[in-house]
């Protein structure tokens, strides 16, 4: 692991990028600068003595700057541990744009960029999707045709970036719904999935 220098205002906005508890000032980042995750966070209990990576901030020097350096210790007691795994696939999270999400006027518009969001972050398995239906019309379709055939006015609008289409005429909490399934749909967690919903 490399130290650098990096000033106050700096490590306040990658400070203020955080997605989740635990997320490494290098996968924030890396998700800001659009490199791809290489690897996640997991959580482990060690009951014996662990080599832990410490990491802080030392005071501000004399250019204004802060030094992060870390250092090994050894811990005798139980102790958790953050190990590092090679991540299995992206996540939604690192697809999202929360400023053009902002600048939306509407759900709609949100709704559409999240599903976008989705489908970037899981164009392969996107697909499941299109089994998610109410009781008398489909939801999400490969057409625009096989949307309008499943019932009158559903607005259907394409999911940008995807050959995936979506009914629009829905209220707020059907909207929720429909991204709830989807989240689930492609494996989310149900923390996951509520932060997800409350993007819309």
């Amino acid at each position: 692991m490399k130290n650098i220098e990096i000033d106050e205002e700096l490590y306040q906005y990658i400070a203020t990028n955080t997605q989740f508890i635990g997320e490494s000032a290098s996968a924030i980042l890396r998700r800001l600068l659009n490199l791809g995750v290489e690897a996640k966070l997991d959580t482990v209990t060690v009951n014996e003595p662990a080599a832990v990576v410490e990491v802080s901030t030392l005071p501000e020097s004399e250019d204004d700057a802060v030094k992060i350096e870390t250092a090994v210790v050894e811990e005798p007691k139980s102790k958790t541990v953050v190990k590092v795994t090679a991540a299995s696939h992206e996540t939604v999270f690192n697809f999202i744009n929360r400023e053009e999400l902002a600048m939306q006027r509407g759900a709609v518009g949100r709704f559409l960029l999240i599903l976008a969001a989705l489908y970037r972050a899981h164009p392969e398995q996107f697909g499941v999707v299109t089994e998610i239906s109410g009781r008398d019309r489909l939801y999400f379709a490969n057409s625009e045709n096989k949307l309008a055939e499943s019932g009158s006015s559903t607005k259907p609008r394409q999911i940008p970036e995807s050959p995936f289409w979506v009914i629009t005429n829905s209220n707020t909490t059907r909207k929720k719904m429909m991204l709830t399934k989807a989240s689930i749909s492609l494996g989310y967690s149900d923390s996951d999935v509520e932060k997800i919903r409350e993007l819309l």
